[in-house]
């Protein structure tokens, strides 16, 4: 049997965070090679990662990043809080999200999960990368974060009619306005022409179907329901649009006037090309 130093068990404990005894006896295992221990710690680590694969992971965090014109975010979760309050979860989210930048990745894959699993295999629970996007910027247009504590995160790209309109403070602020709003009220589309057709259509039916239905309608004519429906439609889409909804810091005005105005007092035009909402869980 090889001669397994004290300092080599203290260093395979550092490396891989098992316990000191489990480091001794893979270094037994594996005749005192360093890398053939680390692996066979993974391997029993991964076996008990698997066993806990059905386990719930409501909690999480969302991290994002920007660089060069684009912007990651992800989600990734856990079981518990104590454990996405943990530094080396917290580490592990900020790594993701570097990897996913330098490397230009655009959705999940086995070097990501890797790298959770093998946390996963440490701390004991169960993690996963649940989701992730990435939002490029053209030019004349910018992307924008934010994050509403730590399980709440809003992207969204802007684009202007020339580049500098970003410069004016009055622009910037609404930018970051946008966000909040994003975050408080989770519009389900930018406008009604991003809202599918055959939604609008069933959604239209529904309030039709209502209206025929209320015994205080009955014997109007189908003239005045439709205008009914006309009215409730509007009211629909200005709850899930977020051009259509009253701004956050000014709900008398809407979304899309209160860009019209900013960007004309700055001297162009600006137009919401994109935005993502990520809350852990959701």
């Amino acid at each position: 049997m090889a001669d397994i130093k004290a300092s080599d068990v203290k260093a395979l404990r550092e490396k891989t965070g098992a316990g000191m005894m489990d480091c001794k006896i893979a270094l037994e295992e594996c005749q005192g090679d360093f890398a053939k221990a680390e692996k066979f710690l993974k391997e029993k680590g991964l076996a008990a990662v698997e066993k806990r694969v059905g386990r719930a992971t409501n909690e999480g965090k969302i991290f994002t990043k920007s660089s060069g014109g684009t912007t990651v975010v992800i989600e990734l979760t856990c079981e518990t809080d104590f454990v996405a309050r943990n530094a080396d979860f917290i580490a592990l989210g900020n790594q993701l999200t570097s990897m996913i930048l330098d490397k230009g990745y655009t959705s999940v894959n086995d070097e990501l999960t890797g790298k959770v699993t093998e946390l996963a295999s440490i701390i004991r629970e169960n993690m996963s990368l649940k989701r992730l996007a990435v939002v490029k910027a053209a030019a004349n247009e910018t992307v924008h974060e934010y994050l509403h504590g730590d399980k709440l995160g809003v992207i969204v790209k802007f684009k202007a009619d020339k580049g500098s309109l970003f410069d004016d403070e009055k622009v910037k602020t609404f930018v970051h306005d946008v966000a909040l709003h994003i975050a408080a009220f989770n519009p389900g589309f930018i406008g009604k022409s991003n809202v599918s057709p055959d939604y609008l259509k069933e959604q239209e039916e529904i309030f039709l179907k209502q209206m025929q239905q209320d015994e205080k309608l009955q014997g109007k004519p189908e003239n005045v329901l439709k205008g009914i429906v006309a009215g409730k439609m509007n009211k629909h889409v200005a709850e899930i649009c977020l051009l259509d909804q009253g701004f956050v810091k000014d709900e008398k005005q809407s979304v899309s006037k209160v860009m019209a105005d900013v960007a004309k007092a700055a001297g162009g035009s600006l137009e919401i090309v994109e935005f993502l909402y990520y809350r852990v869980g959701a």
